[in-house]
Parts: C-alpha cells; sequence; structure tokens
C-alpha cells in the first residue's frame, strides 16, 4: 500500500473519530478541543489535495479564530446548571430522527457518486493554488461568497449582543 494512501486512512479515521467526540463528550471544553483536532485532520486532507493555501486558512481562520471565539461564548455561558433535565424524550427521539434521516442523504450521495480514476495525462497541479481559487471564488461563486460574509457579520453581531448583558436580564 502506498504511505499516501495510508496516511490518507489514517487521517479519515482520526477525522471520523474526533468529529465523533465532539458530539459525544459531554464537556464543553473537550468538544472545542476535539473540533480543534478535526480542523488539523481537515487541513492534512487539503495538502493531501494540493489545497495548500485552503490547508493554511483553515488552520488560521477556523481553528485559530472561530476556536477562540467558541471559548470565549462557553465561558459567558453558565455551565453550572444540569441541562440533562432539560432533554425530553421528545427532542431525543428529534434529534435520532434528524441524524438519521442526514445519515440516509449522505449514504445515498455517497452511493450516487463516481470517483474518477486517476490519470496522469490530465492531471493539473495547479488546481488548488491561490489564483485558481481567487478566479473561481470570485466569478463562479460570488452571491455565496457575499452572503457567508453577511452570514458571518450577523454572526460577530449576535456574539456582541450575548456577551454585552444588562443587570437583571435574564441568561440564555
Amino acid at each position: 500500500m502506498n504511505s499516501t494512501v495510508s496516511f490518507f486512512y489514517f487521517l479519515s479515521f482520526l477525522t471520523i473519530l474526533s468529529a465523533v467526540m465532539v458530539v459525544v463528550s459531554r464537556n464543553p471544553i473537550h468538544s472545542v478541543l476535539y473540533l480543534i483536532l478535526a480542523f488539523f485532520t481537515l487541513s492534512g486532507h487539503y495538502i493531501l489535495l494540493n489545497a495548500q493555501f485552503l490547508a493554511a486558512v483553515n488552520i488560521i481562520v477556523y481553528a485559530g479564530a472561530i476556536m477562540v471565539l467558541f471559548l470565549f461564548v462557553i465561558m459567558f455561558l453558565n455551565m453550572k446548571q444540569d441541562n440533562e433535565e432539560a432533554k425530553t424524550n421528545i427532542a431525543k427521539i428529534a434529534a435520532t430522527i434528524v441524524g438519521g434521516t442526514v445519515f440516509v442523504i449522505l449514504f445515498g450521495a455517497y452511493r450516487k457518486s463516481a470517483i474518477p480514476a486517476f490519470n496522469p495525462e490530465n492531471f493539473d497541479s495547479q488546481v488548488g493554488m491561490i489564483e485558481n481559487l481567487g478566479h473561481i471564488l470570485f466569478r463562479e461563486y460570488l452571491l455565496p461568497f457575499e452572503l457567508a460574509s453577511i452570514l458571518l457579520l450577523v454572526a460577530m453581531v449576535g456574539a456582541v449582543m450575548l456577551g454585552k448583558r444588562e443587570i437583571g436580564e435574564r441568561h440564555f
């Protein structure tokens, strides 16, 4: 077996394991740490796909800035209350149905997808580089890019509003 293929399988196993631990972990700080590990392993996948710029941006933006924001939000929340009482059986059943539906959709998409065979004559080593990414991002995906920037702006305003509480306000 090729070393690249074995490294891919190792990264895939580590990514899936850390993503499952994000969901299963009861401590929110541990969940954030597992999410950081998942982001680093996804950056390893980007490097294997010859997208070095995306790997660097993923580490800087997601594993750096977004995780610091998540940690601040967790510190703002009042975690001393026992939240297990709030989870009713209906919420657990609904979560199971939604999770099962997402799994079925992803499995169906996986079955329909076809992975083309590697052809060395058609290989382009510049696929994941910055110039090609910029052309695709600002020509074909301009509207989703701008909508994502508006969504991030709304999220920042929401984080500021959650962090700025008046005296006597109820905690969420």
